[in-house]
């Protein structure tokens, strides 16, 4: 073998020991110093997190808390709140207070907000106005409330009059514009249609797992099973895509429809 060929083997081991060795330990090391430093971040952001629970005040001068005030808003739109509303926001207070220490007393003090908060009227614009200046610029973080207030307002047969005006308000001061409000509205109401057209006793069973000659105390049981296994989490919603708060609005009022169905049937 002639000296330029020899010259030739030798560039290509170079280039080859730079290219993919040196560079392979070059990436892994850039890859654990990134994993390390977003444990790290996780940890300071938990430990923020938890010291909204050290009072009720702290807590209702969070985005958690202005967000639970308005939560309450809107439940209490049209004047009370339902038992279906009631159901998904205790689940909600189980969301949120999984990724607290003090589990117990942080469902303590959103209960508490929620209660003076819905016996409250005419400040739903201020609240708004004050998470907005909370949420800063970013527009993901905002739709995804406003999702979930909607399904919140969905999930007892549809939006009334009054629960529309009191959503308008909270999102014209969080600066989301009609065309986006009335375009998740759509997005909804499509969904929810497809899924209740054609429903039939035989469907029913099959969405709740459940036969015909189970009684209601299994039926309910299967029924609040899936319902915590579909309702929107909103924690977890903030890394998820927009479509995430519809899909889970969707299967819930599948499965509030296929419950509703089996009642009826047996004359609950």
């Amino acid at each position: 073998m002639n000296l330029k060929k020899w010259i030739f083997i030798a560039v290509l081991l170079v280039i080859f020991y730079y290219a993919f060795i040196v560079n392979f330990f070059i990436t892994l090391s850039i890859i654990a110093s990134l994993y390390v430093a977003f444990r790290v971040y996780k940890i300071y952001a938990r430990k923020k997190l938890n010291k909204l629970s050290a009072s009720k005040e702290v807590f209702r001068a969070s985005e958690l808390g202005h967000f639970i005030a308005l939560v309450a808003k809107v439940a209490k739109a049209d004047g009370r709140v339902d038992e279906l509303e009631a159901q998904l926001i205790s689940m909600m207070f189980d969301d949120i207070t999984k990724v607290f220490d003090e589990k117990d007393k942080t469902r303590a003090i959103m209960k508490e907000i929620f209660n003076e908060e819905k016996q409250k009227e005419d400040d739903t614009k201020e609240i708004a106005q004050s998470l907005n200046q909370l949420l800063g610029k970013g527009l993901h973080k905002r739709k995804q409330f406003v999702g979930f207030l909607i399904q919140l307002a969905f999930i007892d047969n549809g939006i009334s009059k009054d629960e529309d005006k009191v959503l308008r308000i909270i999102t014209n001061e969080l600066g989301i514009s009609t065309e986006i409000y009335e375009s998740i509205i759509r997005n909804f109401e499509n969904k929810m249609k497809n899924k209740q057209q054609t429903m039939n006793p035989q469907e029913a069973y099959k969405i709740l797992g459940v036969s015909e000659s189970d009684d209601m105390n299994t039926i309910k049981k299967a029924y609040r099973k899936l319902i915590r296994e579909y309702h929107p989490d909103i924690i977890s919603s903030q890394n998820k895509d927009e479509a995430y708060i519809e899909e889970a609005t969707a299967k819930t009022q599948e499965i509030n429809q296929a419950y509703q169905l089996i009642k009826d049937l047996k004359g609950k």
